[in-house]
Order: C-alpha cells, then sequence, then structure tokens
C-alpha cells in the first residue's frame, strides 16, 4: 500500500513569503494588521463633518453671560505607537462658532482647535481584539480663539471661553465613544469571524 507523501509547506519566495512565523511572532503580526491607524480612523469615520448646537448656557460670574455654540467636528487623523502595548493618538480637528450675549451687547468669536483621543489595543477571552478609549478631559481639547476686539478679548477672559469651549466639546464627545456603534467597531470578534470564515 502506497503511503501519501506529507504535505510540505511552500518554498519561500525572494519576498519573504512562505517564511515559518513562531506563534508569538505570528499572533504579534495578526494583532497589528488588525488595528491598523486606517481601521481605527475609520470606526470614528461618523464623526466626520458631525456638527452640534451647545446652549444657550449661564456662564462666568454669576452667570451674567449667555451662551450658545455651534460646533463641526474635521476628519480624524490617527498615529500608532507600536511599543510592547500598542496605542494611538486620535487627533479630531474642530471648527467653532461661539455668541456670547451680555444682554446689553453681544460678541461672536471664532475658534480653531483640536481634540486629542488616546487608545489602547489589548486582547481578551475568548479571542478578542478590543480598542479602550481613555475618556477625554477639558485639557485634552485645545483651541485657539480669535476675538475681533479689545473688549471681546476682556470678555473672553471674563467668562472663561476658553475653559467652556473645552467643556463642551469634551463632554459630546464623551458621549459619542459611548454610543453602541462605536463600541461595536472597537470590538473584534476574531473566534466569531474565523467560524463564519470556515463555514463559507
Amino acid at each position: 500500500m502506497t503511503q501519501t507523501p506529507p504535505v510540505s509547506a511552500p518554498a519561500p519566495t525572494g519576498d519573504g513569503a512562505g517564511r515559518q512565523l513562531s506563534y508569538e511572532e505570528f499572533g504579534r503580526r495578526f494583532l497589528e494588521y488588525a488595528v491598523s491607524e486606517e481601521r481605527v480612523a475609520g470606526a470614528f469615520g461618523e464623526l466626520t463633518g458631525a456638527a452640534f448646537d451647545v446652549g444657550p448656557l449661564r456662564v462666568g460670574p454669576a452667570g451674567l453671560a449667555k451662551v450658545v455654540a455651534h460646533v463641526r467636528l474635521g476628519i480624524p487623523h490617527v498615529h500608532r505607537r507600536l511599543d510592547e502595548v500598542i496605542t494611538f493618538e486620535l487627533v479630531l480637528p474642530l471648527r467653532v462658532g461661539m455668541l456670547v450675549d451680555l444682554g446689553i451687547d453681544r460678541h461672536r468669536f471664532e475658534v480653531d482647535g483640536t481634540i486629542h483621543l488616546r487608545l489602547t489595543a489589548r486582547t481578551a477571552e475568548p479571542l478578542r481584539v478590543l480598542i479602550d478609549i481613555a475618556e477625554p478631559r477639558r485639557r485634552d481639547v485645545r483651541v485657539n480663539v480669535a476675538a475681533g476686539t479689545k473688549r471681546a478679548q476682556l470678555l473672553r477672559v471674563l467668562v472663561g471661553v476658553d475653559h467652556e469651549i473645552r467643556r463642551f466639546v469634551a463632554r459630546y464627545i464623551t458621549t459619542e465613544i459611548r454610543k453602541p456603534h462605536i463600541a461595536a467597531v472597537l470590538d473584534i470578534d476574531v473566534a466569531s469571524r474565523l467560524d463564519q470564515a470556515w463555514r463559507l
């Protein structure tokens, strides 16, 4: 009776295809592929171009000013750091139009800025890849406020315009990243997807 010879792995080609990897190296490469910068940026694609209104809110000493703001988010930029732990910094550009109403007069402020989110990739049982997002704080929102007049500049300091913008934006982004559609994209059930692939 003739025995069927064992099937050997294909010979390596010049570009390294077929080179044998350790389980550890394979796992690391798989993780880096699964959580690429493009995939993480795509998870936040629905925030691109999103706009929201804030206010009217009372701010400043004794609530002397009433503030309304319109915020629009831009296209996110992602930078990945490949250390022992894979981390990301996601930067969302933003533009804010703010109106501060003192009752006797009103002042407009135009704001450019960014919000910086820190993300960490981790693995979990049974076979999942998770991306955790650190909840943004006011200091993670960086703004450049344009005040057209000296009176507007004084008002900016008096009512804490920069502080209020940071607070508004951080609170909004915190609400958004907790929504189910964002959480679902950042939770990759590898076992389930492999099972589906084998069934096909």
